[in-house]
C-alpha cells in the first residue's frame, strides 16, 4: 500500500515544487543505481554545441515522476479506476526507466558494452533492485514489460505520448535554449483518458498533440541529431574502439576498474546475467570514468588514442557531410587513403579516423496516438488533424553522413 508523504519536496526547474507522495519512492531514488543518474549527461555530448545542456539523467527521472503523478491524478477524477499499489508502480517504472543508460548512453552501446541494449541492461537492474527491496517492484516490473491486465499502464511509461517523452522535449528545450521544443505537457496530460484500456486524448486536445509531435520532429534534428552532435559522439566511438583494440592487445590502459573490464571483456545480456560482479562494475561507471580515462589517454604513447583524445576534451572536432544518399565504400575508402598520404598512417590507424552511417527521424507513427470523439469513437491523430498531413507526420527520413577530420580537404560531392 502507498503511503502518503507530503512533506517530501523537490525544486524542479522545469516545473517548480514537486511533492514524492509515495514514501518508498525516496528509498529507491536513495539507492546507488538511482543516484548514479546524477553523474550521466541527459544528452551526452550535446553541451558542445548548447553550453547548457549539461542536466542529467536524474532531473529527467524526476520531472518522469512529477508528470507521472499529474495523468494519474487527472485520470482518477475522470473515473479511471487505479488503485494506490497501481498508482505506486507506474510511479516506480517511470522513476527507473533509464536505470540501464550508461554514460554517453548510445556510444557507449556501439562501442565498448556491444551486444546488449540499454533497456536489457534496465531490465536486469530491477530484477536486482526488487530483491533488494523484497519484492517492491514486482507490479511496476509487470507494467513496464507491458505484462499487467491494465495495458494503458504501460502506455503511460513507454509509448508514443508517454511521460517520458513529454519530459524530455521540455527539459531539453529548457537546457538548450531551443524554445522549438517547449510542448505543452500540462494541457495534454488534462486531456487524456482511458477507453477500452487505452491511453487516449480527448479529441479538443489534437492541436496539443499536433505542437507535441512538430515539436518532437524539430529537436530531433536540431539537438538530438545535430551534425556537430553526431561528429562528437561518433568520435567518442572512435576513440572507446581504439582504447578497446588496444587492450585486446594486451595494452594496460589507464582505466576505473569498472571500465577496464569493458574495455577487456565483451558481455552480451547472458553475460550481464550471470557473469559475476559484471552487473555491480556497469553500475559503477559514469560519465566522470569516460572523461577522466581519455585525461590519461591523451598522453598515451599511441598516437591514434592520444589524438582522438585530445581533440574531444578540446572541442577540435571531426567535419561530418549529410546527404540523402548512402556513402559507399569508395567513398570512405577515399578519405582513408587521403590519411595515409598526409599523416603516414597505416590503414588499421586511419580508420579510426573516418566514421559512416545513418540516421533517421520519424515523427509519428500511425495508430500511435488515439483521440476520442465526443461520442467515444477513437480517431488515429495522424488523421483527425487538419493541418499536417499522414504522409508528412509519418514519413521516416534518412540521413546518411560521413565524418573525418577538418583538416583534410573536402571532397567534392
Amino acid at each position: 500500500m502507498s503511503t502518503t508523504n507530503s512533506h517530501k519536496i523537490l525544486n524542479d526547474p522545469v516545473y517548480g515544487f514537486v511533492t514524492l507522495r509515495h514514501t518508498r519512492v525516496l528509498e529507491l531514488m536513495d539507492h546507488p543505481y538511482v543516484q548514479r543518474l546524477r553523474r550521466i549527461s541527459q544528452l551526452g555530448l550535446s553541451h558542445l554545441v548548447y553550453p547548457g545542456a549539461v542536466h542529467n539523467r536524474f532531473h529527467h527521472a524526476v520531472g518522469c515522476l512529477f508528470l507521472m503523478q499529474q495523468a494519474i491524478n487527472t485520470l482518477r477524477s475522470k473515473g479511471v479506476k487505479i488503485t494506490d499499489e497501481e498508482d505506486e508502480a507506474v510511479c516506480f517504472a517511470i522513476l527507473l526507466h533509464d536505470i540501464g543508460h550508461g554514460p554517453f548512453s548510445h556510444a557507449l552501446e556501439h562501442s565498448i558494452v556491444q551486444g546488449v541494449h540499454h533497456e536489457e541492461i534496465g531490465e536486469l537492474i530491477l530484477d536486482r533492485l526488487n530483491d533488494e527491496f523484497d519484492g517492491l517492484l514486482d507490479l511496476a516490473i509487470q507494467v513496464f514489460q507491458n505484462n499487467y491486465h491494465k495495458k494503458f499502464l504501460h502506455q503511460l511509461v513507454s509509448s508514443q505520448l508517454d511521460m517520458d517523452r513529454l519530459d524530455y522535449l521540455a527539459r531539453d528545450s529548457f537546457y538548450s535554449g531551443v524554445t522549438e521544443g517547449k510542448v505543452g505537457s500540462e494541457r495534454i496530460i488534462k486531456m487524456l483518458d482511458v477507453e477500452q484500456d487505452q491511453l487516449v486524448v480527448e479529441e479538443k486536445g489534437v492541436y496539443s498533440i499536433e505542437k507535441f509531435i512538430v515539436a518532437r520532429r524539430l529537436m530531433y534534428w536540431q539537438v538530438y541529431l545535430h551534425r556537430t552532435v553526431l561528429s562528437a559522439e561518433h568520435m567518442l566511438m572512435l576513440a572507446l574502439k581504439r582504447a578497446k583494440d588496444l587492450s585486446r592487445q594486451g595494452e594496460l590502459l589507464f582505466a576505473s576498474p569498472a571500465l577496464t573490464i569493458f574495455l577487456q571483456k565483451d558481455f552480451d545480456k547472458e553475460g550481464f546475467k550471470n557473469t559475476e560482479g559484471v552487473l555491480d562494475k556497469f553500475c559503477d561507471l559514469d560519465d566522470s570514468d569516460i572523461y577522466n580515462a581519455m585525461k590519461a589517454w591523451r598522453l598515451h604513447p599511441d598516437k591514434v588514442l592520444s589524438d582522438l583524445s585530445s581533440r574531444l576534451l578540446d572541442r577540435k572536432l571531426f567535419r561530418i557531410e549529410l546527404r540523402t544518399n548512402p556513402f559507399s565504400e569508395q567513398d570512405i575508402n577515399e578519405r582513408v587513403q587521403s590519411l595515409m598520404k598526409l599523416w603516414g598512417l597505416n590503414e588499421e590507424e586511419a580508420l579510426y579516423y573516418v566514421s559512416a552511417g545513418s540516421v533517421e527521424n520519424q515523427p509519428y507513427v500511425q495508430n500511435g496516438i488515439m483521440l476520442k470523439s465526443k461520442s467515444g469513437d477513437l480517431i488515429d491523430f495522424a488523421k483527425a488533424n487538419d493541418n499536417l498531413t499522414i504522409e508528412s507526420l509519418s514519413r521516416n527520413v534518412v540521413k546518411s553522413f560521413l565524418c573525418y577530420p577538418k583538416d583534410m580537404p573536402e571532397r567534392n560531392i
